[in-house]
């Protein structure tokens, strides 16, 4: 998914794990996204940048497009990330410049890596389900795994964990003995909890991850605290468990990674580690899209309509930073 914003901010991120437990409560921002759809942004925030290698968090709906088109969002690039698309409600039809044609469904990992550099587009299918809800995410690809080639990853069968409750179906890294086969470049988790009424427990955790919940329905009380739907709670490092309850069924994302050491700048659909790193990938991309020689990102085949164009970049340096403010 593109970041649609039209004078998109520079973006410094930085993992501020304060080497113990935290409980902060992250609110979102909206964030219009192509004609049809608006999101909560939870990352990165004003006080938060990253979650481990998480780097940029949306989540949408639940929309009712019925008698709308529901998410279309024009082919882009990307470098230097993953794409995590996980859908709670509808469908999304991906394609990319690899030659990837699929629709992801609810419960079925899109998993897509730009590398060195990638296009890719996501509709909404004609015809299309009545509603739309999910969460589209970004993780920092570490060193030199920055410039590795593009691939995508659509996975229709992710372990599932049950106990007292709860449900969990592992997105990403390991939760006890459950693995996705997701390919990661860094200590990295990413789980869909579901609560049953009434339950009430602990989640197992990794002491040196940092943690964050993404609270998708419901209403689930998370190391004492009752969180609302698009709300980002973030847990900090040095936790074994999280308590949890839930009067009403609710459902949540647990997002977690070790600390991610690497200095970023993130701008528009571009994770970089130099301002020249980024200028470069704009310049490429623009020059592909007006019918260039330069072929770093590709072409988006099947989608009816033009290519986004990047916007002009800010007027002061894009700088990397670290953790610190």
């Amino acid at each position: 998914m593109s970041n649609m914003t039209a004078e998109p901010r520079v973006t410094v991120c930085e993992s501020w794990a304060t080497g113990g437990p935290v409980s902060e409560l992250i609110e979102p921002r909206r964030v219009q996204l192509g004609e049809s759809t608006q999101v909560r942004r939870l990352l990165p925030s004003l006080g938060r940048r990253m979650v481990g290698a998480w780097c940029f968090v949306d989540h949408y709906g639940p929309d009712e497009i019925a008698a709308e088109p529901g998410m279309q969002v024009a082919p882009h690039p990307h470098i230097g990330l993953q794409t995590v698309s996980w859908l709670l409600d509808g469908e999304v039809h991906h394609r990319d410049s690899l030659g990837s044609d699929a629709l992801v469904r609810p419960g079925e990992l899109g998993l897509m890596t730009a590398g060195r550099g990638i296009a890719h587009s996501e509709q909404s299918p004609d015809p299309h389900s009545p509603l739309l809800h999910g969460a589209q995410l970004w993780i920092a690809l570490p060193g030199e795994e920055r410039a590795i080639g593009p691939r995508f990853e659509h996975h229709t069968d992710l372990p599932q964990v049950t106990a007292h409750g709860l449900s969990a179906t592992v997105l990403l890294g390991r939760l006890g003995e459950a693995a996705s086969p997701g390919r990661v470049h860094s200590p990295l988790l990413g789980v869909d909890v579901r609560l049953a009424p009434g339950a009430a427990g602990a989640l197992p955790l990794e002491p040196d991850f940092e943690h964050a919940v993404l609270t998708v329905s419901g209403a689930p009380e998370v190391d004492g605290r009752i969180l609302a739907p698009g709300t980002l709670l973030y847990l900090g490092t040095g936790r074994r468990e999280v308590p949890l309850r839930a009067e009403p069924e609710s459902r949540f994302l647990l997002l977690g990674g070790v600390p991610f050491a690497d200095q970023l700048v993130m701008w528009w659909n571009f994770v970089g580690r130099s301002g020249e790193e980024v200028a470069e990938a704009r310049a490429q991309w623009q020059a592909e899209i007006a019918g260039g020689a330069d072929h770093r990102f590709g072409a988006v085949t099947g989608y009816e309509g033009l290519p986004l164009a990047a916007p002009e970049l800010p007027p002061t340096p894009l700088r990397p930073r670290g953790r610190e403010r």
